[in-house]
């Protein structure tokens, strides 16, 4: 059997791509219901409702239980990941997000912007709240138990 039929007949990844694909699907419906235009640049972004990162891990660890079992190092290891990711998007990653803000309004005050070598805006949607990270998980889960 060729590399690229294994990979793509792999439950496990194919249910963590799914989680990812599924969240990404879901913010750009929303984005598109609130400001009721098409926004591809959302299918491919960070942050915003549900997280696809925390969707993405979720179901990379409840698919390695389901089809490995939950007394599996690989599961153990997939619990980790997950963990240290849904921690950074709704730590690290957010506070990231809430400091850019602070910047961004910050230079905006500042009349030559080459003054602070700035020529555009820094990203402040990159992290999620909590319920997005809950929301993420819990979509990513429920992917594994559609597959």
């Amino acid at each position: 059997m060729s590399t690229i039929v294994q990979i793509f007949s792999n439950r496990i990844l194919l249910c963590a791509i799914f989680g990812w694909f599924s969240a990404q699907v879901i913010k750009f419906i929303i984005c598109l219901i609130v400001n009721r235009k098409i926004d591809l640049t959302k299918f491919f972004a960070s942050g915003g409702m549900p997280s696809s990162h925390s969707s993405f891990v979720c179901a990379l660890a409840a698919s390695v239980a389901k089809y490995e079992g939950v007394e599996s190092p690989f599961f153990a290891v997939a619990v980790v990941l997950a963990c240290v990711v849904m921690y950074d998007a709704s730590g690290v990653r957010r506070a990231s997000g809430e400091h850019a803000k602070v910047l961004n309004r910050l230079v905006q005050n500042i009349s030559d912007m080459d003054q602070v070598g700035m020529d555009k805006d820094l990203k402040e949607l990159i992290g999620h709240t909590p319920l997005e990270v809950i929301a993420g998980a819990c979509l990513g889960v429920f992917i594994v138990l559609l597959f």
